[in-house]
């Protein structure tokens, strides 16, 4: 009969060898709890050119063919927004999944996701048809926030608001976000608005919103399947939804997500991702700081801002990106706000990078990059940069 120092070395060595056994088979990319190979799901990526995400809607119609052939030949990853061929065909999902068959057939690898909003009750699907502003049923009022009085439905631009604290909610949102992957034929789902509203003074139960997200976002992807992408917009840096996510989106909203400081944590975090072998989209919107409330003078100001500061954002997205960095650039969310401009940066040869980006002093903000095709130089404090292509 062992003796209890015997027995306890007998469990250290055991616990030893299953923490061995267990860190290998986890670098090989097997689990032992699923006893197989367990890999996160990203779309196709190259060095040979600026890898490139395209996200893009028009609720009034449909794509023309040049704008497909367009979008394709920048890029092999997109989404179609939230609410594309509405109008013409009935429903977003029905958009959604015209158009996905176009780019698969110009190019049959294409990675398309569908966009399903987790805070904002858009009534552009089937299944969302039922929050269009006035037209609630009773079922489904305790889907939604009310005002401080709890009478009325609170809305934004007759818009109205999840509550993602309604459990039922949560299964009936992730139940939906599941059909429209598999009617869209998606190879994933974008979840635009991962805040469920906590930043509310009626929602002071901040650590429980949190929580509710990400038990949805963790139902969501049980409900696309394991082989679609979850792309989480700008919830990389919650940590519970960094586990479950398997895409992230770096949106910056405004000015202070691209100061120096907060372009320096980008890349951190955009190296993190990668590491774990996740995907990240660097989104530049060219009209934060520049707003311009005039619509007619919007169509002339925003094109030219996107050609003017062209070399300064993708030097920048240049020195942070990884494996499966993805870099969008546009002015909104529309057809018409960046998809379709020309820039010849995206046709160039860039080849893989030589190394990491380096820091000239330590205390500085001049940065380069080397790549096979291309050498890149940034000032984060001048917001200055270039591109020599080779």
């Amino acid at each position: 009969m062992l003796n209890k120092k015997q027995l306890n070395h007998n469990l250290m060595l055991k616990a030893h060898f299953f923490y061995v056994l267990t860190l290998s088979l986890s670098l090989t990319g097997f689990s032992l709890s699923q006893g197989k190979e367990t890999k996160t799901p990203r779309p196709p990526f190259s060095w040979e050119r600026v890898p490139v995400y395209q996200m893009f809607g028009d609720g009034q119609r449909l794509l023309k063919g040049e704008e497909v052939e367009q979008i394709g030949a920048t890029s092999r990853f997109l989404c179609i927004e939230k609410n594309h061929g509405v109008k013409p065909l009935g429903a977003s999902e029905r958009g959604a999944a015209h158009e996905f068959k176009r780019f698969k057939k110009r190019s049959p690898n294409t990675t398309c996701l569908f966009y399903f909003n987790s805070a904002y009750a858009y009534p552009f699907t089937s299944g969302t048809k039922k929050f269009s502003f006035g037209k609630v049923t009773d079922e489904y009022l305790p889907f939604l926030l009310k005002e401080r009085d709890q009478q009325s439905l609170r809305n934004r631009g007759r818009v109205y608001l999840f509550d993602v604290l309604n459990p039922d909610f949560r299964e009936w949102w992730a139940s939906q976000a599941g059909e429209y992957v598999k009617e869209t034929g998606a190879d994933g789902l974008f979840v635009d608005q991962m805040h469920g509203f906590k930043f509310y003074r009626l929602r002071p139960e901040q650590l429980k919103v949190d929580g509710a997200q990400a038990e949805m976002m963790r139902m969501a992807k049980k409900s696309i399947g394991p082989d679609k992408i979850l792309l989480l917009n700008n919830g990389a840096h919650i940590p519970a939804l960094f586990e479950i996510g398997d895409a992230f989106m770096f949106e910056h909203y405004g000015l202070k997500l691209l100061t120096k400081e907060a372009i320096l944590k980008d890349w951190l975090l955009m190296e993190k991702i990668s590491d774990a072998g996740k995907t990240s989209v660097w989104r530049i919107g060219v009209e934060v700081g520049h707003e311009e409330e005039d619509k007619t003078l919007r169509v002339k100001k925003y094109p030219e801002l996107a050609l003017k500061h062209m070399e300064y954002y993708l030097a920048t997205f240049l020195i942070g990106a990884q494996e499966y960095s993805y870099f969008q650039y546009g002015w909104g969310w529309r057809l018409d706000t960046g998809p379709l401009l020309h820039h010849p940066e995206f046709e160039r040869p860039l080849g893989a990078p030589l190394g990491p980006r380096v820091r000239l002093s330590p205390d500085g903000w001049i940065f380069t990059r080397q790549f096979e095709h291309a050498s890149v130089r940034v000032d984060l404090s001048k917001k200055t940069g270039g591109i020599n292509w080779k």
